[in-house]
């Protein structure tokens, strides 16, 4: 990603995943990054980034989306994810 919006270094939480794009008339795949971070003094928020890999997306500028979490609000995401990803465990044990 050359025109990488994200800092991406050895802390970032996962440099590559595969996203989806989705638009009124349009999907589209391509590489993306996610982070979890929280500021280093007086942390006050959690932040979530998410940016999709622009050189190969044909109808989305080069962008990142971040979304700003209170403490109470990461663990309620923390929560879902777990629950989530004991449904997959689950069902992937059953196969």
């Amino acid at each position: 990603m050359p025109d990488r919006l994200l800092r991406i270094n050895a802390y970032t939480t996962f440099d590559m995943l595969d996203g989806t794009a989705t638009g009124h008339d349009f999907e589209e795949d391509a590489f993306a990054v996610l982070n979890v971070t929280a500021p280093r003094k007086n942390p006050d928020h959690v932040k979530l980034e998410f940016e999709l890999d622009n050189t190969q997306l044909a109808y989305l500028p080069a962008h990142a989306d971040r979304v700003t979490l209170s403490a109470e609000q990461a663990r309620t995401l923390a929560g879902e994810l777990e629950k989530y990803a004991d449904r997959v465990d689950a069902a992937q044990a059953d196969e």
